[in-house]
């Protein structure tokens, strides 16, 4: 009997994916549990699990294959006396007596193992899987795998006399993009779209969270199994300012405002793929220590592509920090249906004024970006003032917590 595989349901609002790689072929057996295919939606990686025991027998969907829920990925035979046949099911037929049984049409095996798609990744590119170091399920090679191979450097050799003098070629690569990042795209234009955006700017001084968290740094660590950062600190200023301007923290339903009073922070994350926004829920309830903990654990998350859609839903206002790769200044873009965005940069030691004294500090530049269809400019630079003064005098944060 054959059972198919199916797309399950995939989360709130999330009716299609793409499949992205199998972990099995045809003729494979399978167990209940086993993980046969990684299907790419708009927020998260899934992976879709034989149900019963059997051998895989036909793959309906292949990678790269777009589907929606309830479409076959595949069927797995779970009648034991069939047996495969150049990926077909075939039933067993008696033989001729006296006449040896012939053997059954093998399926080549390749000599190196590898996943369809990291096989086809690899004729794309040129590249000879055994030179790959396999990470993936019982020793098999991935995309991934391949894609970590080109990124790494050449090996250098020694120059020849005879060295090919002609130019070098002008070479494109065409590159599907991915679901996610076309989401991330779609997002983007219609945040230009549906949005009135605005941006405003201002600096803080990062000495007094300096200075704290360098005199706390050990003991927190030690109490708590992570680095005290800084972006504790602005989450913490972020709800603070929210709660006195909430109007930042809400949304545009038709013709009517939604004030939310509770504070689930999105906190932007680097991913291969690109940022995605895990959410720190009831952040105004939530100790820093537990918010650091959080932050690290979305980091990994983020690192193996394990985010659930649970971690990306929802979220009131979002925090990004560009300062992690170098940005000193930049506009976000509002994530919709959000009305705000803080961006965060690197902290640099510049000269200021203190005191009518020149002196040196460490200093951070801020943008706030806002829809000025229901934020005025004054209530977003009143915010923004907020944040920098909350993050100035920390110790009124931790009183707050």
């Amino acid at each position: 009997m054959q059972t198919p595989i199916v797309v399950p349901q995939l989360g709130e609002s999330i009716l299609e994916a793409t499949v992205i790689e199998w972990f099995r072929e045809i003729g494979d057996k399978v167990s209940p549990g086993d993980a046969l295919v990684s299907l790419e939606t708009n927020k998260v990686n899934i992976e879709v699990a034989a149900e019963t025991a059997g051998t895989l027998v036909s793959i309906e969907r292949p990678a790269g294959r777009d589907v929606r829920v309830g479409d076959v990925l595949a069927l797995v035979e779970t009648e034991a006396h069939d047996r495969v046949v150049a990926g077909a099911i075939q039933p067993a037929a008696s033989q001729p007596a006296g006449q040896p049984e012939a053997p059954p049409a093998a399926r080549a095996e390749p000599s190196v193992a590898a996943t369809p798609l990291a096989r086809r990744v690899a004729d794309d590119l040129g590249v000879d899987l055994s030179r790959v170091s396999a990470t993936g399920p019982s020793g098999r090679a991935t995309r991934g795998d391949v894609e970590a191979f080109v990124r790494r450097p050449p090996a250098k050799v020694a120059p020849q006399a005879s060295a090919d003098l002609s130019p070098s070629s002008r070479t494109e690569e065409r590159v599907k993009m991915s679901r996610r990042r076309r989401t991330i795209a779609q997002r983007l234009l219609e945040a230009r779209q549906t949005t009135a955006m605005l941006s405003t700017f201002n600096e803080v001084d990062m000495s007094a969270v300096t200075e704290l968290r360098r005199r706390h740094q050990e003991s927190f660590q030690a109490r708590y199994g992570v680095k005290l950062g800084i972006t504790s600190f602005f989450v913490k200023a972020a709800v603070s300012a929210l709660r006195a301007f909430p109007r930042l923290n809400a949304e545009i339903r038709g013709d009517d405002i939604i004030l939310k009073h509770y504070y689930d922070i999105g906190v932007a994350v680097s991913s291969a793929e690109g940022l995605v926004v895990p959410v720190l829920r009831d952040a105004d309830r939530t100790p820093i220590s537990a918010i650091e903990q959080q932050i690290k654990d979305f980091a990994r998350k983020a690192e193996a592509n394990r985010f659930s859609l649970e971690d990306l839903r929802g979220g009131t206002f979002t925090i990004t920090n560009g300062g992690v790769f170098g940005s000193l200044l930049s506009t976000p873009i509002l994530n919709p249906p959000q009305v705000a965005i803080l961006g965060l940069h690197g902290i640099q030691k510049r000269p200021v004024v203190v005191d009518e004294a020149i002196v040196i500090r460490p200093m951070m530049y801020l943008a706030l970006s806002y829809d000025h269809q229901i934020v005025d400019g004054m209530e977003a630079v009143q915010f923004l003032a907020r944040v920098k003064q909350l993050v100035e005098q920390p110790e009124t944060l931790l009183l707050e917590a």
